[in-house]
């Protein structure tokens, strides 16, 4: 298993919206806060479901993630509103997200509600999801980066064949010199990415203007990262007027059209960073995701698809620069080119292939590795060899020249990267061939602008040998409706090269003519540019330049071309017309020749670029070399080789005398151009402070007057937030009284049904206690059966006294049948009334918990004074029952003393012997009256402590009446 990465990236993905209310003038944006650093999203349509689709990252290790996350670091997502007219941006809430809940495992996004949301009617919230990537990629040498990359995937984890991963990487293949995008399977094409850094402008404003404009050390360079290859330029002193040449890099890519857009656009983008030392003063982003559309429409083999512009350096976060407008934005001149590489034949033994893709204008084929650590071998193998070849032969032209300061070379064999600037040594191969080409411009004509100009013609082509541009000089004055004639217009270019490879280059790059305005009262100004498509001059007629047999030819064409604005294609400024020549000289023989600054004019073999006012420099280059088997032709003297050889020799020291009297003027020129130049730079700096002075004041007094007028609204705002203040409050307040008469409309409901079921339970009860009254009544019969019974008893007891012994004998027995009989139904009615009298306490009971529960539920509010009020009527009633007890209980003790006085009363009267059988039945009786009178007095107990009844109920004075007819009974 691979290592985790030190470098890391917190992905905050913000999706999309809902909940919103739809407001077409105003614009949504979210900023994201975190360890002081803010990044936003695009403004987007403030509607119900806004859709962001932005991702948000922060790049840092995994130790400050650490200490974050022991901090509780937490990241704040801001939502703003955006009036699309005054510009003003108000809050509508934000969301907070826990740094510990951010996983390196993807996660499901989440909807998070808006936290003191604007709008209160609705719950707005946002689709957020968050991720914590490797970066293992990450450059060590731009702090201020936070363009996510992926780790290479592990191995054995590739897609199925037939369809692209989900996500792609650029792997380096180091033995074939490219990068390999996609599946293996499915990379047949070859392409070319390209990266030129071209100008830049206002760079003193990423200064503050207390430190110096010079960089005495190490300079300023850019600085970016092409597919994990570290590129700088080369270094420059100046920030006021940056002097450094268009360098361009370039890494080959083996994939195919679709993994290549997908690659493309899933990179964020392209970061070129202005530095000096280890320092990122500002940093541009170059969207690849454009690259990616315009590739998908373009010819990539014919044309490519190019993304070009000035794009604007932001200073970095922390740096508090004050914002500046946009006409002193500091900008940079990026151009990046995706085209597919056509593919070069064999090259055997190290020669020369036949053909060679052409390099694109104004810009130089150099390749500066970073400063930090060296690249692989072969990371960085970018071109051809042919292009290779390509670059030396036009490195060695601008050494020999004297014309073009020093320039780095890239070694053929993608080595580390040297310079040579003493003695080069250049190698001609036999088949490449001596051309001359010759451009004419001739006239100027149909003027489009209303007023006259100053006109002048200006262009280079860097595969003539030289990048230094070509003018007209003087300008000549141009009207409307008239044509004017070009003074020394005409230029020569003497170079060697491969027939193949200049016919590709000239199919592919045209030479471009620039028209400049060169007025007295203000500097020059661009108005239109003319493109030369030179491939036409390769397919005109061809002329032998001397007898036959020379293999020489000249091929010419001349055109009328339209000049057209820089901005608009499409409209016309003027007409140029000129005259093309190419002379092919035939081949040079292969040697090798050691460049001097001295004698660059002695090595014919060399390539030269030379500008040429009125002719062509006299060829230099030794004749056609003829075959084996030729016989000598005969020679005139100024054929000679010596006659030859002495012409030159007079010619050279001519071209000497000239060039030491050059010499000498020029570094007179040079000495005072260097005094001129440096005083202007000075006093250029020097306005450039006080200008930055100045806007800095005005920036800070715009300032002061956007505090006041934000006081202002403030002011304003605070009364309207209390107002709306008061009317929240007022509506509150009836939401209140609303709520209010709800709750007391429900108390009434729920009180409603509470006293319908109260209703239904007495209607239950009122059944039960007619049931127990037929019960009741029953029992009566049975006690007055009983009580007849009893008097007959006693009647003929009283008769058995009179009549003989066996007669009451009789009778006894007769009468103790009866009793038994009589005992028996007592007994079962007995049962069955105590049956009836549990299920009518259970009832009670029932009822009492009902009852209890529904008067708490619906007298809530007198539930105290309810309470005290129960508790004194429990008292009350338990003393008054206590006292009814007692006065009972002394009743019952008075008739049991009574009835045993009775009894032995009787038993003195009848006497020990016949007063033995009939005390059974009396104290049988006197039982039975005793057990009745208990039971109704256990029976009132009873329903008075369940504190349902009070001795005012109907039942309980039925009870209190029977029990006083007991005791009357009992009495008698």
């Amino acid at each position: 298993m691979a290592a985790k990465s030190d470098q890391l990236l917190i992905v905050v993905s913000i999706l999309e919206g809902r909940h919103f209310p739809k407001s077409p003038r105003l614009s949504l944006v979210v900023q994201a806060s975190f360890d002081g650093e803010h990044l936003e999203t695009d403004p987007v349509e403030h509607r119900e479901q806004p859709q962001f689709s932005t991702e948000l990252a922060w790049e840092l290790d995994r130790k400050t993630l650490h200490q974050h996350r022991l901090q509780r670091t937490p990241i704040k997502l801001q939502c703003f509103t955006l009036d699309s007219v005054s510009k003003k941006k108000e809050s509508v809430g934000y969301i907070v997200l826990d740094l510990r809940s951010v996983q390196e495992a993807r996660q499901d996004p989440r909807w998070y509600p808006l936290l003191s949301s604007k709008y209160t009617k609705q719950k707005a919230a946002l689709l957020v999801g968050t991720l914590l990537e490797n970066d293992s990629k990450a450059a060590a040498a731009s702090p201020d980066k936070i363009r996510a990359k992926k780790a290479a995937p592990r191995q054995g984890s590739g897609p199925v064949s037939g369809a692209l991963p989900a996500r792609l990487e650029a792997q380096l293949i180091p033995d074939q010199g490219y990068h390999q995008v996609g599946p293996a399977d499915r990379c047949g094409d070859m392409f070319v990415l390209s990266v030129t850094v071209a100008f830049a402008t206002k760079l003193e404003q990423l200064i503050p203007s207390t430190k110096k404009l010079l960089a005495e050390d190490s300079g300023f360079f850019f600085y970016y990262s092409l597919l994990g290859n570290d590129i700088t330029s080369e270094p420059f002193h100046n920030l006021l007027s940056p002097d450094f040449e268009p360098e361009r890099a370039s890494v080959r890519i083996r994939s195919s059209t679709q993994a290549l857009q997908a690659f493309l656009t899933q990179q964020s983008s392209l970061q070129v960073h202005l530095c000096c030392g280890n320092r990122s003063l500002g940093s541009s982003d170059v969207s690849l995701s454009a690259l990616a559309a315009a590739a998908a429409t373009a010819d990539l083999e014919a044309k490519g698809a190019t993304v070009e512009g000035a794009f604007v350096l932001q200073p970095p976060p922390r740096s508090k620069l004050p914002a500046l407008p946009a006409e002193l934005q500091p900008t940079v001149g990026v151009a990046v080119t995706l085209r597919r590489e056509e593919p070069a034949p064999q090259v055997l033994r190290g020669k020369d292939p036949s053909r060679a893709p052409p390099l694109p204008p104004a810009v130089a084929p150099t390749q500066k590795p970073a400063a930090s650590p060296p690249l692989p071998p072969s990371s960085f193998r970018t071109e051809s060899e042919a292009e290779s070849l390509l670059e030396e032969q036009e490195l060695d032209r601008k050494l020999a020249g004297g014309d073009e300061g020093d320039a780095p070379l890239r070694h053929p064999e993608g080595a580390a990267s040297s310079v040579s600037v003493s003695a080069p040594k250049v190698s001609i191969p036999s088949s490449a061939h001596h051309y001359c080409f010759s451009l004419d411009l001739r006239s100027l004509a149909k003027l489009a602008t209303p007023y006259p100009i100053a006109a002048m013609l200006r262009y280079s082509y860097q595969f003539f040998g030289s990048s230094a541009p070509i003018m007209t000089s003087p300008p000549v004055e141009l009207q409307r409706n008239m044509e004017v004639s070009l003074p020394q217009s005409y230029c020569a270019f003497d170079f060697a090269a491969l027939p193949q490879q200049l016919q590709d280059t000239f199919r592919r790059v045209p030479l471009v003519v620039e028209l400049w305005d060169r007025g007295s009262s203000s500097r020059d100004q661009l108005l239109g540019s003319a493109s030369i498509q030179l491939h036409q001059v390769l397919s005109s007629e061809k002329t032998r330049l001397g007898p036959a047999g020379d293999p020489g030819w000249r091929q010419t064409h001349q055109d009328r071309i339209p000049v057209v604005h820089p901005q608009r294609p499409t409209e016309r400024v003027a007409e140029l017309s000129y005259v093309a020549t190419l002379e092919d000289l035939g081949f040079i023989k292969a040697k090798e020749v050691l460049v001097s600054d001295s004698i660059q004019d002695e090595c014919p073999a060399v390539p030269q670029s030379s500008s040429h006012p009125a002719a062509p420099k006299p060829s230099l280059l030794p004749p056609a070399p003829q075959g084996p088997g030729a016989p000598p032709a005969p020679q005139a003297t100024r054929d000679t080789l010596e006659y030859r050889a002495a012409l030159e020799l007079e010619m050279w020291k001519e071209e000497q005398e000239d060039l030491f009297d050059d010499q000498l003027k020029q570094k007179e020129l040079r000495h005072m151009q260097a005094l001129a130049d440096e005083w202007r730079k000075r006093d250029g700096e020097r306005e450039a402070l006080v200008k930055k002075k100045e806007l800095e004041f005005n920036l800070l007094e715009e300032k002061l007057q956007k505090t006041l007028c934000d006081l202002e609204k403030r002011e304003k705002q605070l009364a309207e937030a209390e107002l709306q203040t008061q009317r929240l409050q007022r509506e509150l307040r009836a939401e209140h009284d609303l709520t209010q008469k709800e709750l007391q409309e429900a108390s009434r409901r729920l009180q409603r049904e509470s006293d319908h079921l109260v209703a239904l339970e007495r209607e239950k009860v009122r059944l039960m206690e007619e049931e127990r009254g037929r019960l009741l009544q029953q029992m009566a019969d049975a006690e007055a059966r009983y009580q007849q019974l009893q008097k007959e008893f006693q009647l003929y007891r009283e008769q058995q006294n009179q009549r003989p012994e066996f007669r009451l004998q009789a009778e006894v027995n007769l009468l103790a049948l009866e009793k038994v009989e009589l005992e028996r139904k007592l007994e079962s009615t007995t049962k069955s009334k105590l049956h009836y009298k549990q299920q009518w306490g259970r009832a009670l009971k029932e009822l009492a918990r009902f009852k209890q529960r529904e008067q708490e539920n619906a007298m809530a509010r007198l539930k105290k004074q309810q309470a005290e009020l129960e508790a004194m009527r429990l008292r009350y009633l338990a003393t008054e029952e206590k006292d009814a007890v007692r006065q009972d209980r002394q009743e019952l003790d008075d008739i049991r003393n009574e009835i045993n006085r009775l009894k032995k009363q009787e038993e003195e009267k009848l006497g020990p012997a016949p007063a033995e059988p009939d005390s059974a039945p009396s104290l049988n009786l006197n039982e039975s009256a005793e057990e009745h009178l208990s039971r109704l007095l256990e029976e009132r107990d009873t329903l008075l402590r369940t504190g349902v009844y009070t001795h005012d109920d109907r039942i309980i004075t039925e009870l209190s009446r029977q029990i006083q007819e007991a005791m009357r009974d009992r009495k008698l």
